[in-house]
């Protein structure tokens, strides 16, 4: 009997262990642009702090492990834009010179990074693993602990909860090298494409909140979402 009873209590970590935390990752990544052949959409950012308040809209296009995302409110930012080859980034200017080089941690606009913007998925980034199960607003979730693989990634290390039945990231919490948590996000998919004939649900909304300070909220709404592969001499920096 007691044989029985110790095979019962290890089911939930012989389940976590059936379960490969990378693939998992790459999966909800799909609902982020991930493993597509490339993904275009219009991204509105909404910051509110104690400066004010802040918006900018901006139109993206992603693929192969690029993307360029580029300025079209306010209209005296139009034609700016920020460049990224794999995990290198610049910042493009209409009369600039040379292109300036940037950090995806560089902030953007309020609580968003520049790698928040243009990096559309995690598993190139970072190593999961899975460190147990939690129910987030009623939704059985399984929960990851990312680490980068490089240094030059947008976060040190992110707590991710990934729904189990729709595979889509709910929430995040991302954290210093030294384990200090600084801020988080919440993510809806009210957005839909459709690819190879399978419709997927794709990010409409990330709501990033500041740790120490719950009044300072950036909200990414994400519109006119469409797989689309891109022409490679977008990434160009002299494009």
């Amino acid at each position: 009997m007691k044989y029985v009873f110790v095979l019962l209590c290890c089911l939930p970590m012989l389940a976590h262990a059936a379960i490969d935390a990378n693939a998992l990752l790459a999966e909800a990544d799909h609902a982020r642009g991930g493993n597509l052949p490339g993904v275009a959409w219009l991204i509105s950012i909404d910051s509110h702090d104690g400066d004010g308040d802040t918006s900018r809209v901006m139109q993206a296009i992603a693929g192969d492990g690029n993307s360029r995302i580029e300025y079209t409110e306010p209209a005296k930012m139009r034609g700016q834009r920020i460049v990224m080859q794999g995990r290198n980034m610049w910042f493009v200017r209409p009369g600039l010179q040379r292109p300036v080089p940037l950090s995806p941690r560089q902030r953007l606009i309020g609580n968003a990074a520049n790698g928040d913007v243009a990096a559309t998925h995690y598993a190139a980034d970072y190593e999961a693993e899975i460190v147990g199960t939690e129910n987030v607003d009623g939704e059985a979730c399984t929960v990851l602990a990312l680490k980068a693989k490089a240094r030059n990634t947008t976060y040190d290390r992110i707590r991710y909860w990934i729904s189990e039945k729709g595979k889509l990231g709910i929430k995040a919490e991302f954290y210093t090298v030294s384990g200090k948590l600084f801020k988080s996000a919440r993510f809806e998919y009210a957005n839909e494409i459709v690819y190879e004939g399978h419709r997927i649900p794709f990010v409409s909304r990330m709501l990033i909140s500041d740790a120490i300070n719950a009044g300072n909220v950036t909200t990414l709404r994400y519109s006119s979402v469409r797989v689309k592969r891109p022409d490679p001499s977008l990434f160009e920096l002299n494009q």
